[in-house]
């Protein structure tokens, strides 16, 4: 059975954390910031057709929003019938509740 093809958007908010993430991280090492940059974007066009495979994000329970890690980030995506939005780009070590609450 071939697997279910969904289309991959990135949210505005989620695509300028990126952003800032590859500026902040360009500061330092231009060849790290295009490396994380690669595999964010790598990560997030499988998701049309592996929705599934990231863990749930364990301080929502929701089914719906998923993750997977990208270095030291979270990439945050919603699982939706016909589409994936990935919602977020968040290191790993913010506190994600006070995130969350910035950017339901």
């Amino acid at each position: 059975m071939a697997a279910r093809q969904r289309r991959v958007v990135w949210a505005t908010s989620a695509g300028a954390a990126l952003d800032e993430v590859i500026s902040y991280i360009a500061r330092d090492s231009r060849s790290a910031a295009v490396r994380v940059l690669d595999r964010a974007l790598e990560v997030g066009s499988t998701l049309g057709s592996l929705a599934e495979r990231g863990r749930v994000v364990p301080e929502l329970s929701d089914p719906a929003l998923r993750e997977l890690l990208v270095y030291d980030y979270r990439l945050l995506y919603q699982v939706r019938d016909d589409s994936v939005v990935i919602v977020g780009f968040v290191h790993g070590a913010r506190d994600f509740n006070t995130w969350w609450q910035q950017n339901p």
